[in-house]
């Protein structure tokens, strides 16, 4: 065999493995503005919801977001849109399919779960949300249960909860509840334009272990209440929709919002 056909072949084997070592990843880190926390993944529990977790994290999808969504005491939610700085614009992450709903853990204070369409519990896609409280009680049961894919672990929480204290604003469809750094309503009538200093970002999100035994000590709580109460729709609370609004055109204070391609 050829030298030039040993290489090729050497690299195909080690380019494989290489994503096949990645396609078990565990541990990702969430780089944001405040600092950065590591998420521990489900990956044997919820293997559907952490496979497409991965698969966004790998395709680069999360780099340059930010957190569009605040509900102080409740959850904070991103994954949704991002910011390009060559334009000054906001893009909306355009979701390419749904994956199936994994109800198993409950959604308490530091687990992280996926956001999905009201009344569809099968349509989760790329956003997510960090549980800053004990949700249980609601979210565990509401539209099928919202599945709990991993926990924020060692001191990151900490972080998180920096995160959470950042004034919210409504600007409007989609965004309602934006959480903003030095920005307020003075600011707004003032005219100031919104740039990426204001906004909440999450720099990127990355894989740190390959290993899918890392979970093996996690103690998730199990979702038992789906099993024990009967759904109740519940058409005021906003978290079945979690950001599934409208999304058309908006000017926010000069930055266009459209989809990303």
């Amino acid at each position: 065999m050829k030298l030039s056909a040993v290489l090729s072949r050497l690299f195909f084997l080690s380019t494989f493995w290489l994503c096949a070592a990645s396609a078990q990843a565990t541990i990702v880190q969430f780089q944001t503005v405040l600092g950065d926390f590591e998420v521990n993944l489900y990956d044997e529990a919820t293997p559907e919801t952490v496979a497409n977790f991965l698969e966004h994290v790998e395709a680069g999808v999360y780099k340059d977001t930010f957190f569009h969504r605040l509900i102080p005491g409740f959850i904070l939610q991103g994954g949704g849109y991002y910011y390009e700085f060559d334009e000054g614009k906001l893009f909306s992450i355009e979701a390419k399919k749904t994956v199936v709903n994994e109800p198993e853990f409950s959604n308490r204070r530091g687990t992280i779960a996926m956001a999905k369409r009201q009344y569809n519990p099968n349509s989760a896609t790329v956003e997510w949300f960090i549980n800053l409280s004990h949700n249980h009680t609601n979210l565990d049961v509401q539209n099928g249960g919202f599945t709990v894919f991993g926990e924020v672990i060692g001191d990151g929480m900490e972080v998180v909860d920096a995160l959470a204290k950042i004034n919210v604003m409504n600007v409007g469809d989609p965004f309602r509840d934006l959480p903003l750094r030095d920005f307020d309503e003075e600011d707004r009538k003032a005219g100031v334009k919104l740039t990426h200093e204001h906004l909440v970002m999450v720099h990127n999100i990355i894989i740190l272990d390959h290993d899918p035994d890392s979970a093996a000590d996690l103690k998730p709580v199990p979702n038992t209440l789906i099993h024990e109460q009967p759904e109740k729709p519940n058409k005021s609370s906003s978290s079945g929709s979690v950001s599934w609004w409208l999304l058309g055109m908006l000017l926010l204070s000069g930055l266009a919002l459209r989809k990303r391609g």
